[in-house]
């Protein structure tokens, strides 16, 4: 029997194999196999980086929005005067002789304006102080921010300086640590001696890039990181203050002594300025 020729197999082709694309090593970090993560403040922006500063370092919440804000009556309260008024405060509280010797509570500016940060219920305080104090029935260019209030969150201290602010001394208007103020090389003497713990007050900031004169707020002496800011902010417990800050109701006594002295100089310069320009 003659049988039929078996039919050749089939070849099935192998199917194709995609090239494979190179893939870009990423650079990692010297003596590391992994590339640091940056943190997501980093990567949104500085008002991101702004606002984890404050509740992240600092645990002081803020208000959603832009420009960042800090809500008041929570971590602290605020008392608000004029710069000029301020500076003469400080400088009176930080006089020779003086307990404590220099005040180290937070302060900022923010245009013509000092902002000094105070206990929280400080706010509702500063009436009956006022009060009993006789300034009541003065216009005084001095009031409070507290509970439920809102105030511009001041641009951040520069890297590595606001850890130490409180014992470093103050910042200027860039963020860089206790730099002289506007008095030039005497004022450069005078920081240093601060910074060891003299009876100065901290040094006007410089505004190198102008932030200070578009209104921006900045710190004159920034929050210290450790041990927790609000233990060293003027209160009604601390009776003749601690050796951080003085007294609430010497701080506003003191504020607004100042406050109205700036506001009889004020109207004075004002004729004899109308009289020279007729």
């Amino acid at each position: 029997m003659v049988g039929t020729p078996p039919a050749a197999p089939v070849r099935i082709p192998a199917p194709a194999v995609p090239a494979v694309t190179a893939v870009p090593a990423v650079p990692a970090v010297p003596g590391s196999l992994v590339p640091v993560p940056r943190r997501p403040a980093e990567a949104a922006g500085p008002g991101a980086r702004v606002r984890w500063w404050y509740e992240s370092v600092l645990g002081w919440p803020t208000a959603p929005g832009t420009p960042v804000r800090l809500r008041t009556g929570v971590r602290f309260d605020v008392l608000d005067v004029p710069v000029q008024a301020g500076h003469a405060a400080l400088r009176r509280l930080g006089s020779p002789g003086a307990t404590p010797r220099r005040p180290g509570f937070p302060v900022a500016l923010r245009g013509g304006r000092m902002l000094l940060l105070v206990a929280a219920g400080g706010a509702e305080e500063l009436p009956g102080l006022l009060e009993w104090l006789e300034w009541g029935s003065l216009p005084l260019d001095l009031t409070a921010v507290g509970a439920g209030g809102l105030v511009e969150a001041p641009l951040l201290p520069a890297t590595g300086t606001a850890g130490a602010a409180g014992s470093a001394g103050a910042t200027d208007a860039t963020g860089s640590a206790d730099v002289a103020g506007s008095a030039g090389a005497a004022g450069s003497a005078d920081v240093g001696r601060a910074g060891r713990g003299s009876a100065l007050p901290p040094p006007r900031p410089q505004d190198h890039d102008g932030r200070a004169r578009r209104g921006a707020a900045v710190w004159l002496r920034p929050p210290e990181q450790e041990g927790g800011a609000e233990t060293s902010l003027p209160a009604l417990s601390a009776v003749g203050g601690t050796a951080a800050a003085p007294d609430l109701a010497r701080l506003v006594h003191t504020l607004a002594t100042e406050c109205h002295r700036f506001r009889l100089s004020s109207r004075c310069a004002s004729p004899r300025l109308a009289r020279a320009t007729r």
